[in-house]
């Protein structure tokens, strides 16, 4: 079944680009007192968060030490009322007429913190305020 009040967002590894998206948009869930929440996976989930992304999420006030990148999994989609893609193939994973936005020109995160915060926050941003828009 599917719930509209999970956003959930698949990088390759599950343990940067979709875990900032994630982690950024449940603290503006938790922000406006709204029950929504991201999620973070991968095809091909890392064994532990890099360092780069745990020290750059600490440095905004997010403490993401204890997140384990996990596999994405079809019903994990499924119960997502929005999936956000970084650049992964997840035909497998969910139906044809299933929408899926993708944001395949995020800068990578490896290469530079900063720049795929801004980017990835910005989309976020614009994501939670057309979602809100319509609660």
């Amino acid at each position: 079944m599917t719930e509209p009040k999970i956003v959930a967002f698949v990088c390759l590894h599950g343990s940067a680009k979709s875990l900032i998206a994630a982690e950024y948009f449940s603290r503006l869930a938790q922000a406006r007192g709204l029950e929504l929440s991201g999620t973070t996976s991968g095809p091909e989930p890392d064994a532990e968060v890099p360092s780069n992304v745990i020290e750059g999420l600490l440095g905004r006030g997010i403490d993401a030490r204890h997140r384990v990148p996990e596999r994405v999994s079809a019903p994990a989609l499924a119960r997502a009322g929005h999936i956000v893609s970084f650049g992964c193939d997840l035909d497998g994973f969910v139906g044809a007429n299933r929408a899926i936005e993708r944001w395949d020109d995020c800068p990578a995160v490896s290469d530079d913190f900063d720049i795929a915060w801004t980017f990835i926050t910005g989309r976020v941003g614009q994501l939670f305020d057309r979602l809100t828009a319509e609660v």
